[in-house]
């Protein structure tokens, strides 16, 4: 994975993190009085989904810096990329659907949790792939 990437993942893990956190403030006070409180519900699952997958992002970015995953990086960089796509139609439909009642925000929301099984999916087989060869697997776990 190339350096470009690396950055792309890290920074949309951080961007994602920060909205999450801005999100959730909002919701709690900024609307607190404005929306109804199943309203504030929808926004604040949309902003734990954000959260978990956000830090699954940096996670993967991580990953992706290290040797074991020497044979994965295309599966992580795949796995991340859905997750980012998973936030911006999961938790923004939810969002969405909170603040301004519109209906057609509704059908983006599942499509949203499929890129995030989709996404964990891929994580599964990179960690499956894990390079047998790699100096820090053998050592650590072959006791090399």
């Amino acid at each position: 994975m190339s350096t470009t990437q690396l950055k792309w993942l890290g920074l949309s893990g951080a961007v994602l993190a920060m909205v999450a956190v801005m999100m959730g403030a909002f919701a709690a006070h900024g609307l607190k009085s404005t929306i109804e409180p199943t309203a504030i519900e929808i926004i604040k699952t949309g902003v734990f989904y954000q959260f978990i997958h956000s830090l699954a992002v940096l996670m993967i970015t991580g990953l992706a810096m290290s040797k074991p995953f020497c044979q994965a990086q295309y599966l992580l960089w795949c796995s991340a990329n859905l997750m980012v796509v998973g936030c911006l139609l999961f938790s923004g439909s939810l969002y969405g659907l909170a603040l301004t009642q519109v209906s057609w925000f509704g059908p983006l929301t599942p499509m949203g949790g499929l890129a995030f099984i989709i996404a964990w999916l891929l994580l599964c087989i990179a960690v499956w792939r894990i390079c047998p060869d790699s100096e820090i697997v053998n050592e650590k776990f072959n006791g090399k």
